[in-house]
């Protein structure tokens, strides 16, 4: 196990009914005037965003709002977000919505206490070292950004996304309320927990060596959305199932899972050119690009692989050809995608494979890290998989 920090300071505040302590929370953590951040219209129809407002108020939390997030958050909608907060001498930004709300969020939070252009943070020309305080009311279980120091916002000049961290980004406090999330479609619920399993599964496919207490972690976060995924798409109230999820999502992206072992994300950065270019959802983009990443890294680490297959899909040890059992583990996991109604492939994404030229051409720098440090032509060849996997 490699030496490590681990700071997570965020409150998580869980359970039904939750989010009427908004106010109070906001008080606790510093806040006197707030912006809500929020998406396109569910936090409304919903009755959450008038429950927050009024929580707020009994609290005596002035606050104003910026609705209309998109799924890609986009650096407009920041922009705007950074102007408005530096007219209302906003001191607090409370993000209700998924992890696009809270990206955007952060970004924002960001970009109200700097001089200079907030895109310097996710281009690499700053790193984040101050921001204003951010809280969350979560709706969907997903990107783990309740819990995270990351952001991740699209720059619609050449459609580029990009990401960004630092501690400062966390969260103060996170509401979770499972219940919140039992009216979403059962696309998004399968869309959230593949983006799930990619945060595990970025950290678990790891080069460091004797990692045992991280590897159970995993495999148990894992073994989890395997179980409770199917049940939440056959039984959309099943709160139980929602609650598990809803915390599963958050400890597979605050590196609880992470710690002391080197991790991969080329799967994500693979993906994030898909949702750039087609503006498809984050977890159906990385169901098309993970098992396909597997399938052209599994020679690597073969063993790595087969314990994947035995430990979290159950599928029996071959010895004498462990391949066979690796591949039978990427297989399941493929089919598991494909139960839930996740596309695997780049006809049902809606993806074209002659389009594969310029997402190469524009993928974010990083292509030499990770489990297996892949170039341009690798990229290329994990995309051909993609594009033409099936079931």
């Amino acid at each position: 196990m490699e030496n490590f920090n681990f700071y997570s300071p965020t409150e998580f505040v869980f359970g039904k009914n939750r989010e009427n302590e908004v106010g109070a929370l906001v008080k606790k953590h510093g806040g006197s005037r707030v912006l809500i951040h929020f998406g396109r219209g569910s936090a409304v129809k919903s009755g959450l965003l008038e429950r927050v407002e009024k929580s707020l108020d009994e609290a005596g939390v002035y606050h104003v709002e910026l609705g209309g997030v998109h799924p890609n958050p986009l650096d407009s909608k920041v922009y705007e977000g950074i102007d408005l907060c530096r007219k209302e001498n906003i001191d607090f930004i409370l993000a209700v919505g998924g992890g696009s709300s809270i990206d955007s969020a952060k970004a924002i939070a960001l970009g109200v206490l700097y001089d200079g252009d907030f895109w310097d943070f996710y281009s690499g020309k700053a790193n984040p070292s101050a921001a204003l305080p951010v809280g969350t009311v979560l709706t969907i279980a997903a990107a783990g950004s309740e819990g995270s120091g990351d952001s991740v916002i699209t720059k619609e000049s050449g459609m580029l996304k990009r990401g960004t961290g630092g501690d400062c980004l966390r969260p103060r406090f996170s509401v979770l309320n499972p219940a919140l999330t039992c009216t979403l479609p059962a696309y998004q619920t399968a869309c959230g927990a593949t983006d799930i399993m990619a945060h595990v599964f970025e950290r678990y496919f790891t080069n460091t060596p004797e990692v045992e207490i991280t590897d159970r972690l995993c495999e148990a976060v894992l073994c989890t959305m395997v179980k409770e995924t199917p049940r939440v798409i056959a039984d959309p109230c099943n709160y139980e199932a929602r609650a598990n999820i809803m915390w599963a999502g958050m400890v597979a992206h605050n590196n609880i899972v992470g710690v002391g072992r080197s991790q991969d994300w080329n799967s994500h950065a693979i993906e994030h050119e898909l949702s750039a270019k087609y503006d498809c959802a984050h977890g159906a983009g990385l169901a098309v690009i993970m098992p396909a990443w597997m399938e052209y890294v599994m020679d690597h680490n073969v063993m790595r692989f087969c314990q994947m297959a035995t430990r979290v899909f159950g599928c029996a040890m071959n010895f004498e050809n462990p391949s066979e059992t690796a591949r039978a583990g990427i297989n399941a996991f493929r089919r598991f995608l494909k139960g839930i109604g996740m596309p695997v492939n780049f006809a049902e994404l809606g993806a074209k494979e002659e389009d594969i030229p310029e997402m190469v051409e524009k993928m974010a720098p990083g292509k030499g890290w990770g489990f297996k440090p892949l170039n341009a032509e690798d990229v290329t060849k994990v995309y051909e998989l993609a594009a033409r996997a099936c079931v």
